[in-house]
């Protein structure tokens, strides 16, 4: 089999899984339809392996292949078709989605078990998977923005999964409508490629789109400006973001796949595919990586003063696509997929690790209450302190290299990106602060209620079920999670899941050393062949350096974390104290919410109550009441016409004929 036909088997798997799980759900018992959806996608996993080692098969310029099973529209000389293009970029993504994914699965098969809605979950799942291997896979605008939509659908319904709690459906509504923003970005930038190419296919728009535009020009940076719109909502990327962290409303299996390797890292993807436009509109670039460096910075910032563990994630995730963004903005594009890859490992496992933590604090998300697990839970302490240690950047592990990849290139282009390596560093030492603040809050010290009870009975901990987010008391029947909590300890699916991601988290990184091997940007450099800033290499030297200045901020991060929260834990409260405006400003998330429903929420809803008072009132509603009473009229006419009289008929019968002929006789003279 060819590529493309794996390709296509990779889509069929998790589409068939989704649509079996949901029409059996009455006849499938619950633990084989995770079965068949952890299935489905761990086959679309292997049919990603085959695609790569077909590809591995090939010399490097021959590794792009398009294949369409048929036209999907036709007319006016426009032809679309329901194609996939296949090519290392392609290739590496749907490894990495559906890798994890498989992980996620299998997580969730544990997780979930005592969910009313574990056919639904499950089902939705495989959904998601599916849309997401669309977008990676199309081979054209229209089927990219089909899978982009999906991917808004599935994480809507994922997000609000649990639909009775009031702050899980507006978390998805919000998700959804700030996506729809976004796809409205991306149709209206394939709707102006275009006009000015007469083509939606990539392989077309990406060889003709030199000769058409001119570096700089307006139209090409107007097209990739939109094409930014798209991308910063899906991969919440500021002033897009704000749905992020309230998505962690849905099931921590949910905020695993869309903050690890899946949505979120869709606009990072768009970007490198569509790298060809970017390099020839370097303004619509540069306010790219400029955004992303902002959201690092901006979001590291706030997760140092959330105290939800899972939101504190969350703006993790914020701040590391801002990396991934910032590098495939300003050229580095296997660098920023580099740390895509890496991220999706340490990421997922972070997440997985929280879920199995807040399941023995009986669903409750405080780190102010928790203390101590490390006696408690040792299995999941040592898998969330891998995943600290990657996020971090600690020296040998995969995050050390990928993120000091991006920032190595930004160093070496010079000029103005000499100053967003410098702020790259700042990140990272942020990142080192907020993450080793969860390790030093959670894990030492004396163990907290939840954890003691662990220790002592070897059962998870039992409260009244409530929301974490508002405290509302919750039943458990469908639409609220489960009535019981589980743990990577004591479930053997979550623990599998998480240690083939602890090994990832602290391995996947020797992919690429400097000077060492060059396996993961050997493979995916003729995906950018051509690119000038491809061609842009930093010296194996001047890598080292910035491993080396990477390793003394995450070191010296930990160490300031360590001194702050475990040596003289005092310390924070006094500089709360001291600095309570900055506080305040971080704990209130810089008050993008705030802002952006005094700029737009407030006028749309202004707007609509002034159009339902003066438009739809006035003019629809008369419009409706005035032809209302003409058919009234008229219906009273018919009615009285309508006698049952054989005479009244002929006589109108008569009259009609008298006044055709009265017509003709007029009309002839």
């Amino acid at each position: 089999m060819s590529a493309t036909s794996w390709a296509w088997l990779v889509l069929l798997f998790p589409l068939a899984g989704s649509i079996v799980v949901s029409l059996g759900f009455r006849a499938i018992p619950a633990r084989v339809a995770g079965a068949i959806g952890t299935g489905a996608i761990a086959l679309a996993f292997l049919g990603a392996v085959a695609v790569l080692i077909d590809l591995l098969g090939e010399a490097p310029e021959a590794r792009h292949h398009a294949s369409s099973l048929w036209d999907y529209a036709s007319a006016g000389g426009l032809q679309i078709e329901l194609g996939i293009f296949v090519d290392p970029l392609s290739a590496f993504m749907i490894l990495v989605v559906t890798g994890v994914s498989t992980l996620i699965h299998l997580y969730s098969f544990g997780y979930m078990q005592s969910d009313e809605g574990y056919h639904r979950f499950f089902s939705y799942l495989n959904f998601f998977v599916f849309s997401m291997l669309l977008l990676v896979l199309a081979g054209n605008f229209v089927l990219l923005i089909v899978g982009w939509a999906f991917v808004g659908f599935a994480s809507y319904a994922l997000i609000s999964f649990w639909y009775r709690r009031r702050t899980a459906t507006r978390a998805g509504m919000k998700a959804f409508v700030i996506n729809v923003v976004g796809d409205i970005g991306l149709i209206l930038a394939a709707f102006l490629i275009f006009r000015e190419i007469g083509s939606f296919d990539f392989g077309e728009v990406f060889a003709a789109a030199p000769d058409v535009f001119d570096r700089g020009e307006w139209t090409i940076t107007a097209i990739c400006l939109l094409l930014l719109v798209g991308a910063f909502a899906k991969s919440a990327q500021i002033p897009f973001h704000t749905w992020l962290p309230d998505a962690m409303e849905g099931p921590t299996p949910v905020s695993a796949l869309i903050h690890a390797a899946t949505m979120v890292t869709a606009g990072v993807y768009l970007i490198a595919r569509t790298h060809v436009l970017f390099y020839l509109a370097p303004t619509a670039a540069d306010i790219a990586a400029f955004v992303g460096l902002a959201t690092l910075l901006i979001a590291g910032t706030i997760a140092i003063a959330m105290t939800d563990l899972k939101r504190v994630i969350a703006y993790s995730t914020m701040s590391q696509v801002g990396y991934m963004v910032m590098g495939v903005s300003i050229g580095a594009y296997s660098a920023g997929l580099f740390h895509l890859m890496t991220h999706a490992f340490f990421k997922a496992l972070l997440f997985m690790s929280a879920g199995s933590i807040i399941s023995a604090m009986a669903n409750r998300q405080n780190i102010d209450r928790m203390s101590g697990f490390w006696k408690a839970m040792r299995f999941t302490s040592i898998m969330l302190l891998i995943g600290g240690l990657a996020l971090a950047a600690f020296p040998l592990t995969s995050g050390f290299f990928s993120k000091d990849s991006i920032l190595s290139f930004a160093a070496a282009r010079g000029g103005i990106y000499e100053w967003m390596a410098i702020g790259g560093y700042v990140g990272a030492f942020l990142t080192a602060i907020y993450t080793f603040r969860l390790v030093f809050r959670i894990l030492p010290g004396r163990p907290c209620e939840e954890a003691q009870t662990l220790i002592e009975t070897g059962r998870i901990y039992h409260a009244e079920p409530e929301n974490p987010a508002t405290g509302e008391v919750e039943d458990t029947g469908i639409g609220f999670p489960g009535a019981t909590h589980h743990i990577a300890e004591q479930s053997w699916p979550m623990a599998a899941a998480m240690a083939v991601l602890g090994f990832g988290a602290l391995f996947a990184g020797l992919v690429q050393v400097p000077g060492v091997d060059n396996v993961l940007f050997g493979f995916l450099d003729p995906a950018f062949h051509g690119s000038p800033l491809a061609e842009i290499h930093p010296s194996v030297g001047a890598e080292w350096r910035g491993l080396a200045i990477g390793s003394a901020v995450a070191l010296f991060g930990i160490f300031v974390t360590w001194l702050l929260w475990s040596a003289r834990p005092q310390l924070p409260a006094l500089f709360r104290e001291r600095f309570r405006p900055v506080y305040v400003l971080c704990a209130d998330k810089w008050y993008f919410d705030e802002l952006i429903d005094l700029l737009v929420v407030r006028p749309a809803l202004a707007v609509g109550r002034f159009a339902n008072r003066t438009f739809e009132r006035l003019v629809v509603d008369g419009l409706i009441s005035g032809t209302e009473g003409t058919v009234r009229g008229a219906g009273g006419i018919v009615r009285a016409v309508q006698s049952g009289f054989v005479r009244s008929y002929a006589l109108l019968l008569i009259a009609g004929f008298a006044g055709l002929a009265l017509y003709f006789l007029l009309s002839s003279s």
